[in-house]
């Protein structure tokens, strides 16, 4: 299938080779990646299922292309999109994450192929994390520490947040606005929110990192973001200083950044 333009816009400092996942290497799971036009996920499952997995990716891909040739203003949309008639399940699901964070849908748009090809490959294997550009859809038997990584913050890969475990699904999903080729209008180096919905945890991401472009800002974005419906925790990291709020359970972590 060729790539559609449905990835959210480059930054100014282009795109940032994704040398993080090196960090998820090794362990009780099969790794491997999966590539379809802009979509890039990394997947560890209890089995080797590429193939599998890049039918999913395929078909979620499809359903937004489809939608999006009818909608074309879907792909722009900077506030939420008030649907009108049938679309597709990943399209209602970035709808309503969107919707619930207060912004456009696009933002939740890597949250929600995760989480749909990770449901998918769940009917083959009984443990899956699947990771789509730092936004992360989980269920696994055991917690499994995420490294948060935030650019040139002196805490980027210092700081592991725990998610996941006892075979319940779970989300965790990082926006920044240093690092990455996805759109912010904030300058948070990480906005990292927790929370069972996988679109949701992206765009509320995407909406509490928007609200900060100073460390001044950190206790507003908290704010927000606990009004936000289904957030179940926060973690926001501006430079030197970092805020979280909810049920988030942290680990100190000595990482290499190179």
């Amino acid at each position: 299938m060729t790539g559609a333009p449905f990835t959210r816009a480059p930054s100014a400092g282009g795109f940032e080779p994704r040398t993080y996942r090196s960090l998820a290497a090794g362990g009780r799971l099969a790794s491997f990646q999966v590539v379809v036009g802009e979509t890039d996920l990394m997947i560890r499952a209890s089995r080797e299922e590429r193939e599998a997995a890049r039918r999913l990716v395929c078909a979620q891909r499809e359903s937004l292309e489809a939608y999006l040739r009818e909608h074309p203003g879907f792909l722009h949309a900077l506030s939420p999109w008030r649907a009108g008639g049938p679309a597709p399940a990943v399209v209602r699901e970035m709808i309503a994450a969107a919707a619930a964070a207060g912004v456009g849908p696009m933002a939740a748009v890597a949250g929600a192929i995760a989480a749909r090809v990770g449901c998918g490959l769940l009917e083959r294997c009984e443990e899956v994390i699947v990771e789509n550009g730092g936004d992360i859809f989980m269920k696994t038997a055991a917690p499994a520490t995420v490294a948060l990584y935030a650019g040139a913050s002196p805490l980027s890969l210092r700081i592991g947040v725990v998610v996941g475990g006892g075979g319940e699904p779970a989300a965790v999903c990082t926006s920044s606005g240093t690092v990455g080729h996805s759109l912010s209008f904030g300058r948070a180096d990480a906005a990292c929110v927790v929370a069972r919905s996988c679109a949701l945890a992206d765009a509320a991401a995407t909406a509490i990192g928007n609200l900060v472009q100073s460390p001044r800002d950190l206790r507003r974005a908290i704010a927000y973001g606990r009004r936000i419906p289904g957030v179940e925790g926060m973690v926001i990291v501006a430079g030197e200083q970092m805020a979280l709020w909810g049920a988030i359970e942290l680990v100190p972590l000595a990482l290499e950044k190179g």
